[in-house]
């Protein structure tokens, strides 16, 4: 993906920011249960076809385009997974949040990297609870999430 990605390995969109989305998805599906393959996926294709660093409203739909091309020959999903995968990317930078468990796992995954360009995650714009708890607090206590126990950190306030 790096050699079709036009700005760079050093890009504030590039191969860092696309690991560090993966990472955080893998951490949420842990959580949550979200589709991890979705999740791995959206983190690598997201950006890949943004022409600028700056704004580039479109973005995301060439890369839902690009996930069409590449289906069958370079990865495989089944229809569900792949109609997912293209509406996380289509979607993912007109600020919306979604209810498919899935989707806003890859998009809290994304706006959990926000701080890199300065902007602070907004509660308000994560899907899931574990995406709002780290905009609220700069952290998901892993440990009480997978034990099936929401962090109530209003409560401890």
């Amino acid at each position: 993906m790096t050699a079709h990605f036009s700005l760079g390995v050093h890009s504030f969109h590039g191969p860092n920011h696309w690991r560090k989305v993966e990472l955080n998805g893998r951490r949420l599906s842990q959580v949550n249960g979200a589709d991890e393959t979705v999740v791995r996926l959206f983190a690598l294709f997201h950006d890949v076809e943004r022409c600028s660093e700056g704004y580039d409203p479109e973005h995301g739909r060439r890369a839902a385009s690009l996930v069409l091309d590449l289906h069958g020959d370079v990865f495989k999903l089944a229809d569900s997974q792949l109609e997912i995968l293209v509406e996380a990317c289509s979607f993912h930078n007109d600020g919306f949040t979604s209810s498919d468990l899935t989707i806003g796992t890859c998009w809290d995954a994304d706006r959990m990297d926000l701080p890199r360009v300065g902007i602070v995650p907004d509660p308000d714009l994560m899907s899931t609870d574990a995406g709002k708890q780290f905009a609220k607090y700069g952290e998901i206590v892993f440990d009480q999430w997978q034990d099936g126990t929401k962090d109530d950190r209003d409560k401890l306030i």
